[in-house]
């Protein structure tokens, strides 16, 4: 999944975006409230980590505009500030969650796995199709009795197609989530790693749950 990282402390920027990519996020980075706005009017995320204090709009200022324009994306505050008012205002202005620094990173990632899956409608950490399983917390993913290793790419792509189980993605919208603005690949980068994710997933006698929908993308569900 696609996260947005607006904190103008740079090395905390720079901790929290790492943290993230080790996770299998894709994300992209700014330092300021305006810049964030416009990563966010350019680009599909599936959610944003906020600092409160950034320069030229704050997090405040970002978090209302976007529910102006409609926007429901997951945004989780980053924040020095601890009193209550605070927090009521940031969460009445339509902030998902709120973390206060300073803060551990595996509560930060917890956050923001349940963020997202509110998003999605995911009860769990587990995501299964047929006799699929993927634990978005631990990674693990398992066909039926077997455990199944993937690289990193490729459980981003598997986790972006399991959270849209049963929606056909294009071409365009897997690249847009799973790599970010800095990535400068081929055109057909996503059919290469759909193939080796139909090797490990799809193995011959199984049930196929990766489908080609010709002309649109592909799709992951149980059933022909």
């Amino acid at each position: 999944m696609r996260i947005l990282i607006a904190e103008d402390e740079r090395d905390m920027n720079r901790l929290i975006s790492k943290a993230l990519e080790k996770e299998g996020y894709s994300v992209d980075s700014c330092f300021d409230g305006a810049e964030a706005l416009e990563y966010l009017r350019s680009a599909e995320y599936d959610g944003a980590v906020l600092d409160v204090m950034m320069p030229k709009k704050d997090g405040y200022q970002v978090v209302k505009e976007l529910r102006e324009s409609g926007s429901s994306l997951p945004v989780l505050f980053l924040t020095a500030r601890d009193s209550i008012s605070d927090r009521v205002k940031g969460l009445d202005l339509g902030a998902d969650d709120y973390l206060i620094k300073p803060f551990d990173f595996d509560e930060l990632l917890a956050r923001i796995r349940v963020m997202t899956r509110r998003r999605t409608g995911q009860g769990t950490s587990v995501i299964t199709i047929g006799d699929l399983s993927i634990d978005t917390a631990s990674h693990e993913v398992r066909r039926g009795q077997r455990t199944v290793e993937l690289s990193a790419r490729e459980y981003s792509i598997l986790k972006y197609m399991a959270a849209n189980k049963g929606r056909v993605l294009s071409r365009d919208q897997i690249e847009e989530h799973v790599w970010n603005f800095d990535y400068e690949g081929g055109t057909n980068v996503v059919d290469v790693y759909i193939s080796y994710l139909r090797k490990k997933i799809d193995k011959p006698g199984e049930e196929k749950l990766i489908h080609t929908v010709w002309g649109s993308g592909w799709v992951l569900r149980d059933g022909k």
